[in-house]
């Protein structure tokens, strides 16, 4: 009989906690589309105090944030953006970009740390003496921390780099940082120090931090001014949000600082390597995600796994036939961790230990 269910499909699944919920029945709240919710305002303003930017804007979410971003950026039509082939923008965010804003995206190979190397982003920059043919380039996207790679991070000297490549040609740049924080976390760098060369960000408040819902995307004054127009475009002005925003506000002072605790829980998980038949990539474990593989031969599947786990109270995200994904947060305990080695273990062996995987 399942006694507790340990959801390890994303961060996205927290449930709001018991200071959040009070936070959210007391907050102060007005008309946010009319910029008058002084909670949204607190939230804004110190989301662009802690990024180092001039200005901030709640959005209802990252793919959202993320597109307002580079409309903002490629206001003409037919503009192209670079991005990463193995990107969120590029992968999970339905094409919005093309769809709803006539931008060319321009994928780039994404290394397996998460990076693109300095030298394919600056030769897929177009000629700009060729635009009788070629769509013009005014945008580099990079991902920090980087899901499909596992949570990899990228560092302040490489972002630096593409931030001066950009600069060199003109071109701006926007960085998805839907888990900053993770990537400031295990780092041990400052936000702000992170994203000083991005001329925007978006950030995740419902992933590694924790909130039940939104985003916020950062930048110059004159970017958030016309950022707040396009999310009244795309439906995203919202009324009394400050119910909202102090969820948000409570997990920037509470959850940030258990983000290295998600961490080390991520790495214990990582132990899977250890398991006969499961492989992990350990050094791609820097974060809170852990992917891992089940090798040719085994007699299960990713799918097949899942449903035995769910039987134990485990719930995973099978990614695809051999390969599953894991997602620590806040809300998963070090004991946890040890039940789900230990239930995935009886799996795939047959064998149990003290951890009570039986």
């Amino acid at each position: 009989m399942v006694t507790r269910t340990i959801d390890l499909r994303s961060d996205t699944v927290t449930k709001p906690t018991e200071t959040m919920r009070l936070a959210m029945a007391k907050a102060e709240v007005d008309d946010d589309v009319l910029v008058y919710d002084p909670t949204a305002r607190q939230l804004e303003k110190e989301m662009a105090r802690v990024t180092g930017k001039e200005a901030a804007l709640f959005v209802p979410s990252g793919t959202m944030g993320n597109l307002i971003s580079v409309l903002v950026h490629c206001e003409i039509r037919g503009s192209e953006v670079i991005l990463g082939d193995n990107s969120h923008i590029h992968i999970y965010e339905n094409g919005g970009i093309s769809t709803l804003g006539g931008v060319h995206p321009r994928p780039v190979k994404n290394n397996d740390d998460g990076t693109i190397d300095i030298g394919l982003i600056e030769s897929s920059i177009r000629n700009p003496d060729f635009e009788i043919c070629y769509p013009k380039t005014r945008l580099i996207c990079l991902e920090n921390s980087h899901a499909n790679t596992g949570g990899r991070c990228l560092s302040v000297e490489y972002t630096d780099q593409v931030g001066e490549l950009a600069k060199k040609h003109g071109l701006k740049l926007h960085i998805d940082g839907a888990r900053i924080f993770n990537a400031s976390a295990a780092l041990k760098v400052p936000v702000d120090r992170l994203v000083r060369a991005a001329d925007s960000v978006s950030v995740c408040l419902s992933k590694g931090l924790g909130a039940p819902v939104g985003s916020v995307i950062v930048g110059t004054e004159a970017f958030i001014a016309r950022a707040r127009i396009l999310r009244k475009t795309l439906g995203g002005g919202m009324r009394q949000v400050g119910v909202l925003c102090a969820a948000a506000l409570v997990a920037l002072q509470e959850n940030v600082p258990k983000l290295v605790t998600d961490h080390k829980n991520a790495k214990t998980l990582a132990g899977l390597n250890k398991i006969k038949g499961l492989s992990v990539d350990i050094a791609s474990v820097e974060t809170n995600i852990v992917y891992f593989e089940i090798l040719k031969g085994s007699h299960i599947t990713a799918l097949k796994l899942g449903k035995i786990m769910e039987e134990h109270g485990i719930l995973l995200m099978p990614d695809s036939s051999s390969r599953v994904r894991i997602v620590i947060h806040h809300q998963v305990s070090a004991s946890d961790v040890q039940y789900t080695l230990s239930c995935i273990k009886q799996a795939m062996t047959g064998v149990t230990d003290e951890n009570g995987g039986s």
